[in-house]
């Protein structure tokens, strides 16, 4: 018993570093289908707890990152046993990442597929964060930072462009209908398209017409190699957790995000969130019929906030954010 009650304030110091020191990405499913995340740290990373999973419509998950950790987040569709000579292998049709199982394993997305980067405590004490298009896309995806203030702004693409993708760059399903949409990198493995070789500097790199049809419907989302200027978000390091959303729909974000979704200033990047000039088909089932009709809409808002998480520790620190450190704390 005497043990017991010395132990009890570094048990609770622990349990407190642990809920203070680690970043909390909800992943959230709003699609009408399931959805399996893949998550991939960074060379030199911490791993993460899971590495993938499945998500039910309407359903969401939690996952802890430990400090200073950077990596990447993105959704995987049309998965399942593959009946096709592989041996029952896991696989999807978008954002496959080869482990052959739910679990990535270590294994990034195949493109298409949009992707959420993260990393946490940064340059000048910062978290970066973005969505990105420039492996094409997949499904709609946002980030929206849970506290922070209104620096903090909302990113992402909240419309599907399987539907409107050009011929020349769609990846159609068995059933002819597009279910991602490659980036002229992928289609044409261009340098012009890629960004190398002689196109390798933000100089030579220029927006592409097909890049320009991935920004004019997500402005604040990356549309091309070099699109740090319009979208790459920051927030101070241990001042927010983060919500990653799949197939985000108008009903679920209203008012303002991070500042306010459609308020140009935000975030300083000049660019709303959501392109009032043109409509896109919404698989996500959200209103309007099923259509995301931007020109209808006024503005998004934030779902109620999570619990604020932390910035920069130790390793053993790191371990705390682990699955097999919290398994340790009695909480």
């Amino acid at each position: 018993m005497a043990t017991a009650r010395r132990l009890l304030p570094v048990t609770l110091l622990l349990i407190s570093l642990s809920r203070a020191l680690c970043t909390t990405f909800t992943l959230t499913n709003s699609c009408a289908y399931t959805v399996w995340p893949g998550l991939l740290s960074s060379a030199g990373s911490p791993p993460l707890a899971t590495t993938g999973f499945a998500l039910a419509p309407g359903e969401s998950r939690a996952v802890d990152a430990p400090a200073a950790w950077s990596g990447r987040v993105w959704g995987r569709t049309l998965c399942g046993a593959d009946p096709g000579g592989s041996g029952g292998r896991f696989a999807c049709a978008t954002g496959d990442c080869g482990s052959g199982a739910v679990e990535c394993g270590g294994g990034g997305a195949a493109p298409p597929a949009t992707l959420a980067e993260f990393t946490l405590d940064g340059a000048g004490g910062n978290d970066f964060y973005d969505v990105s298009l420039v492996d094409g896309s997949n499904l709609p995806m946002v980030v929206v930072p849970q506290g922070g203030g209104a620096a903090c702004g909302a990113t992402g693409c909240l419309v599907d462009l399987n539907g409107p993708c050009p011929a020349n760059l769609k990846v159609a399903g068995a059933d002819g209908a597009g279910i991602a949409c490659k980036s002229a990198c992928e289609a044409f493995g261009t340098p012009e398209f890629c960004c190398n070789g002689a196109f390798g500097t933000p100089a030579t790199c220029r927006p592409s017409a097909y890049s320009q049809f991935f920004k004019n419907a997500c402005p604040r989302a990356y549309s091309y190699a070099y699109d740090d200027a319009t979208s790459t978000f920051t927030c101070a390091s241990g001042t927010a957790s983060y919500l990653v959303v799949f197939c985000p729909s108008i009903s679920s974000l209203k008012s303002s995000v991070g500042g306010g979704a459609t308020n140009p200033s935000a975030s300083g990047t000049g660019l709303p969130l959501i392109n009032d000039t043109v409509s896109f088909l919404n698989r996500g089932g959200g209103g309007n019929g099923g259509y995301y009709d931007a020109s209808s809409s006024t503005s998004l808002t934030a779902p109620s906030p999570l619990p604020v998480a932390g910035q920069a520790a130790a390793a053993v620190l790191a371990w705390l954010c682990t699955a097999r450190g919290r398994h340790w704390l009695p909480w």
